[in-house]
């Protein structure tokens, strides 16, 4: 049984929290990105929907990433080497003004970067947040950016970064992606 004391540090405890959530501290709104924004941002991601391949060490393309738009239009999910044990989901969404990119990643860390350039056929995300980043995790994806070469090719140039925030360069990938349909 619990004592006086507890359950009524417990009746505290909850209204407080209640009263907190009733404050008005609730999420803050943002500015909606203008049209140009969008079509710079998240309009290019959405045009990438469909199947893409990347070649294999033989050179034979093999599956490499899958784009859906998906959330009635607010959100593009990419699934990167679908059906692998190293399967991995992008997700790319608008926060106002600015693109957000979380990586699912399959070491089991998720970081978020958001778009910091957008210019010609470019988009660069730098770091913004990591959620699930564990004693064991020795790095973290940091930033990408993606280059978009035309409708049928977009590159991918990853940049890893180790415990303290510094660029690993030998986990540095590059994935060049091709239309397949």
């Amino acid at each position: 049984m619990m004592s006086e004391r507890t359950v009524l540090l417990l009746i505290t405890i909850t209204a407080t929290a209640w009263l907190a959530g009733c404050s008005g501290a609730g999420p803050k709104p943002v500015q909606p990105a203008t049209p140009e924004q969008q079509a710079q941002l998240l309009d290019r991601f959405k045009a990438l929907e469909g199947e893409w391949t990347m070649p294999d060490e033989k050179g034979v393309p093999q599956l490499a990433a899958v784009f859906k738009v998906t959330s009635a239009g607010f959100a593009v999910r990419e699934v990167m080497f679908p059906g692998t044990p190293h399967e991995m989901t992008n997700m790319y969404h608008m926060d106002g003004q600015s693109l957000v990119m979380t990586h699912y990643c399959a070491i089991g860390n998720q970081p978020r970067m958001r778009a910091t350039s957008a210019q010609g056929n470019r988009v660069e995300f730098g770091p913004d947040s990591i959620t699930n980043f564990l004693p064991t995790h020795e790095g973290y994806m940091g930033s990408v950016v993606v280059e978009f070469k035309n409708d049928n090719e977009v590159t991918y140039f990853w940049k890893h970064l180790n415990r303290e925030g510094k660029s690993d360069a030998a986990h540095d990938p590059a994935f060049v992606l091709t239309r397949r349909r």
